[in-house]
């Protein structure tokens, strides 16, 4: 169990519940697979049957009012189906860009035409080869819809309600949607419409929302209560070490792969005996690499007599995976000295590894706060006269910007609060600045260089102060509030937590099922 790894039912709970208008895609025109087909018992008043419902489906009443879905007896409609939909398409999407063309994801194609292939598999675990990614998509909003519906009972339950933070949260969300919707020359419907399509209103929108605040405010407020002594930590470590230990190694990759071409560069038949005789070669190298490193030469330089095929790598933070290099150095007879050849038939590789130690992260986190500060955009492209002039005098601006707010602090107050005072009112970093731009247990390498190094300065003291430059994020005016656990426990406190919120999900959404019904789902995606 690594602290890394994300939690399946909590991730999904939170990618479905509700989007920011503002960050959903422009939706594309929605070809639906409708019935007209409708089969009716009396003959005699068929045609007017006929005819009213010719007026009810073109004022979108069916598509509207039709059950799509059935979970524990209460029935929701196309509409409320799509919210979930959509929301975890758009999520998915979002998160997963870089890679649609490897998974074979076309967001140009409907969904219902495109099957999930083996290789989709390899990155979206979940996912079943052979199935639709509409089937996929649809499975999973129901899956939401049913975990929201279970959080809401649970809460309500237990006297878990509606608060004025959570009234908060939604009135933002629906700021959000007019806002989006007059800046791109729409009605509140209208918008909706383009992106859950035209069977959302405003008031299904807004009550699906407030279901889905509520049920991760829940879920939140379990996760929040849970917390563990130090001896609970130490021995939830113990358990699983190697989750968490690093390895100070050093070794050496000798390719014992046979080649595939000949020298003219022509594929080639790869036969067993060929592949016999490259790990041969390959074990030879390596135990002369290995004879070298024995004999006084640093194993960097062993290497290097044989670059064609060996490659020399070392690491002070070697994490455990489930490999022949991996399980050598975290065996637990390991002692900082220990050094072998290692044959690895899997990957056609042979190790010269040398052992220096293990450890824990024991170092502190940290907790700090930061304005943000980034230099306006030039409105000269790069090919205008004066377009370097232009940026570099907007980055002083942002500079001296940052310095005139340390100015400011210092000729302030000049406490913690006062800091967090200025973040809210100057910094442009969303993620924090209406919390004063405070970042807590930051560990190393969490952020950007400049950043981390300023943190973890070993000099750095409480109350310390100064301004870093990224040139990817702009200028940072820093705050040090001071040292918090050390790493190893945010760690694993970290899987303690998801691994209780897992279980207290799981028991709470037992049971909660949707049933589809095929006509309503035809409206939904």
């Amino acid at each position: 169990m690594s602290a890394s790894r994300e939690k399946k039912t909590r991730q999904d709970l939170s990618g479905s519940g509700w989007n920011d208008p503002k960050t959903a895609r422009e939706a594309k025109q929605r070809q639906k697979e409708h019935s007209t087909n409708l089969l009716y018992g009396t003959i005699g008043v068929v045609f007017l049957v006929i005819a009213i419902a010719a007026v009810i489906w073109k004022s979108n009443i069916i598509p509207k009012t039709a059950t799509a879905a059935t979970v524990n007896g209460e029935k929701y409609t196309a509409a409320e189906v799509n919210f979930y939909f959509e929301n975890y398409y758009q999520n998915f999407v979002n998160g997963n860009y870089s890679i649609l063309s490897m998974i074979g994801l076309d967001t140009g194609t409907s969904l219902k035409d495109q099957t999930i292939s083996s290789s989709a598999v390899m990155f979206v675990t979940d996912a079943t080869e052979g199935e639709t990614w509409y089937d996929y998509f649809a499975d999973k909003a129901l899956e939401q819809l049913a975990g929201v519906q279970a959080m809401n009972a649970a809460a309500e339950a237990e006297g878990f309600t509606w608060n004025d933070e959570m009234q908060a949260d939604l009135d933002d969300t629906m700021e959000s949607l007019a806002s989006a919707a007059s800046t791109y020359g729409y009605t509140e419907k209208q918008y909706l419409g383009l992106i859950y399509g035209s069977t959302m209103t405003r008031s299904i929108y807004e009550e699906q929302t407030r279901r889905s605040l509520l049920a991760t405010a829940y879920l939140q407020s379990y996760q929040d209560s849970l917390t563990y002594s130090t001896d609970e930590l130490e021995a939830a470590y113990q358990e699983d070490r190697t989750a968490y230990d690093l390895v100070d190694c050093a070794y050496v990759r000798v390719n014992g792969a046979a080649a595939d071409t000949d020298e003219e560069g022509n594929s080639i038949e790869v036969t067993d005996e060929m592949k016999a005789e490259a790990m041969a070669a390959a074990k030879t190298t390596a135990d002369a690499i290995y004879a070298a490193y024995k004999a006084g030469t640093s194993l960097e330089d062993a290497a290097a007599e044989y670059e064609s095929t060996a490659t020399y790598a070392s690491s002070d933070s070697f994490s455990y995976s489930s490999s022949v290099l991996g399980e050598w150095l975290y065996d637990d007879a390991r002692q900082a000295g220990d050094s072998a050849v290692l044959e690895d038939s899997d990957s056609s590789n042979y190790y010269v590894v040398v052992f220096n130690g293990r450890s824990r992260n024991e170092y502190n986190t940290v907790n700090v706060r930061h304005i943000l500060i980034q230099p306006e955009a030039s409105e000269l492209s790069e090919d205008d006269e004066g377009y370097e002039d232009d940026v570099a005098a907007k980055d002083a601006e942002a500079a001296q910007k940052a310095q005139d707010i340390l100015d400011e602090w210092k000729a302030g107050d000049a406490t913690e609060d006062s800091f967090a005072a200025l973040a809210n009112e100057y910094s442009q970093d969303p993620g924090s600045n209406t919390t004063g731009d405070l970042y807590e247990q930051v560990y190393q390498g969490q952020m950007v260089t400049e950043f981390n190094d300023w943190c973890f300065d070993p000099a750095r003291q409480t109350g310390d102060t100064g301004i870093i430059h990224n040139e990817s994020t702009g200028y940072h005016v820093m705050y040090f509030v001071g040292y918090d656990q050390p790493y190893w426990e945010i760690q694993v406190s970290a899987d303690l937590v998801n691994d209780a919120v897992d279980t207290f999900y799981e028991e709470k959404t037992e049971g909660y099922t949707a049933e589809q019904s095929s006509f309503g789902m035809s409206f939904v995606g």
